[in-house]
């Protein structure tokens, strides 16, 4: 796709377009209300849903797999936005041991285990959203580690350190948006072929010093199934979807990030969730991101291939 620039134009055009669109889906740029702790298989979690008045369809699952050792809680805005979209956002804290470390790493299984606490959560009594999850369908996002086990997910493959508890990738998965990830080996020795049986968008800030832009645009093509994105967020370093440059206990990007931080994460957030919404058959959203979006968003630049 023509690289769009940063103008004044292009703005004016892009609030225009959001304005007139279906609010069950335009309106992603407000928080989402509904905020609340819960478990995953064990695991410490929150949630965040829009409100049953924003919506009336059931509400698609979408499993946030986190950094490594990025904190649930450092995702609360970017699940917020995403939420909005029309998701249940879920974000666990997994914690286990790789290589002998100790630490916040998420695997191939949390979908599965998911899946299962949106069937337990939509028939609770107390739960605020009984009778609002649509059990059938989940998708996933990702950052980083949680973003490569995603990918390694949507392949089928049971890919260490990814898959410490034996993974099958469940039937009800029905797509995935990924930032700041790549399957780039270490030595940056080319990007083996990813045979995956779903959708699949790369969103990837341009000054990232962890996962080299390089690096995203080779897994970009390595992607074997289309519909397939790469959205360039300018400016975004790899922490741009968290709520600090700092997160608590990750590793700090020697790259200084050149927009504000509310910039990246809604950016992120409105090309993941429309990405998703598209695949799960949003015809409105389809407009969007296929013919609309790329044109009047000044905040990326976009590939695909549909």
């Amino acid at each position: 796709m023509r690289p769009i620039r940063a103008t004044t134009a292009a703005a004016a055009a892009f609030a225009l377009v959001t304005a007139v669109l279906p609010t069950s889906w335009a309106a992603a740029d407000e928080d989402s209300p509904v905020a609340f702790a819960t478990t995953v298989n064990g695991d410490p979690a929150d949630v965040y849903a829009p409100a049953a008045s924003d919506v009336s369809a059931a509400l698609p699952v979408a499993l946030l797999l986190q950094g490594a050792n990025v904190g649930r809680s450092a995702y609360s805005a970017y699940a917020r936005a995403v939420a909005g979209y029309g998701f249940v956002v879920v974000v666990p804290d997994h914690r286990r041991t790789i290589y002998g470390q100790s630490g916040l790493f998420p695997e191939e299984a949390q979908a599965s285990w998911t899946l299962s606490w949106a069937r337990g959560e939509d028939t609770r009594a107390a739960s605020p959203l009984k009778g609002r999850i649509d059990t059938g369908s989940l998708v996933l996002l990702g950052h980083s580690f949680g973003g490569a086990a995603g990918l390694a997910l949507t392949t089928g493959a049971c890919a260490p350190p990814f898959c410490a508890t034996p993974a099958v990738k469940p039937a009800e998965l029905k797509g995935a948006a990924f930032f700041g990830t790549n399957n780039s080996p270490p030595g940056g020795s080319g990007n083996p072929p990813v045979p995956n049986t779903v959708p699949v968008a790369l969103v990837q800030g341009t000054a990232d010093g962890i996962a080299a832009p390089a690096a995203a645009q080779g897994t970009y093509e390595a992607i074997q199934a289309p519909p397939k994105m790469l959205v360039s967020v300018t400016g975004a370093n790899h922490y741009g979807i968290t709520d600090t440059q700092a997160p608590a206990g990750a590793a700090p990007d020697p790259s200084a990030q050149t927009v504000p931080q509310e910039t990246g994460i809604r950016a992120s957030a409105r090309w993941s969730a429309m990405f998703l919404r598209t695949v799960l058959g949003d015809v409105w959203s389809g407009v969007w991101l296929w013919g609309v979006g790329d044109a009047v968003d000044p905040a990326v630049t976009v590939r695909y291939v549909r």
